[in-house]
C-alpha cells in the first residue's frame, strides 16, 4: 500500500464540513440531521486517516469498525470507542422512520441532548484524526 495524502486531505475537508453542518443543524433545531451529520464527519475523518496509510477502497460505514482499524496505526482513539457507538446509532434510525419503533418519525425522536452528545464525540474524533495526521 502506498500512501494518499491528496486523497486523505479530500475526506478530512468533507469530514470538517460536515461537523460545521451538524452545528448548524443543531441550531436550526434539526436534531437528527445533526446526529446523522455528526456521525458523517467522524466517518470521513478516520477514513482519512485510512487513505493516508494508503487504503484504495473502504466500505463500511461503522465508526466503531473504523476505530478498530485505525487503531492498527494508532492508539490515540480508545476513549472514542464509546462515542463511535452512539454515532453509529445515528447512521439510520435518524434518516428513516422505520428506523424507530412507534409511531414517531426521526425529527420528532431527537432532541437537543442527542444532537450535543453526537457533535461532542465526532468533533473528539476529528481532534485525535487532526493530531495523527498533521492538520
Amino acid at each position: 500500500m502506498s500512501e494518499n495524502p491528496k486523497e486523505s486531505k479530500r475526506w478530512f475537508k468533507q469530514a470538517d464540513k460536515d461537523l460545521k453542518a451538524s452545528k448548524n443543524s443543531l441550531y436550526s433545531e434539526d436534531y437528527e440531521w445533526s446526529c446523522f451529520q455528526s456521525q458523517q464527519a467522524a466517518e470521513k475523518a478516520l477514513k482519512s486517516i485510512l487513505y493516508a496509510k494508503g487504503f484504495r477502497k473502504i466500505l463500511t460505514h461503522s465508526v466503531f469498525e473504523l476505530i478498530k482499524e485505525v487503531s492498527r496505526f494508532e492508539g490515540g482513539f480508545e476513549e472514542c470507542k464509546h462515542g463511535a457507538k452512539v454515532l453509529d446509532s445515528a447512521y439510520i434510525p435518524t434518516r428513516y422512520p422505520n428506523g424507530i419503533a412507534g409511531d414517531l418519525v426521526p425529527f420528532e425522536y431527537y432532541e437537543k441532548e442527542d444532537a450535543e452528545e453526537c457533535i461532542m464525540y465526532a468533533e473528539l474524533i476529528l481532534e485525535r484524526v487532526k493530531e495523527f495526521i498533521g492538520k
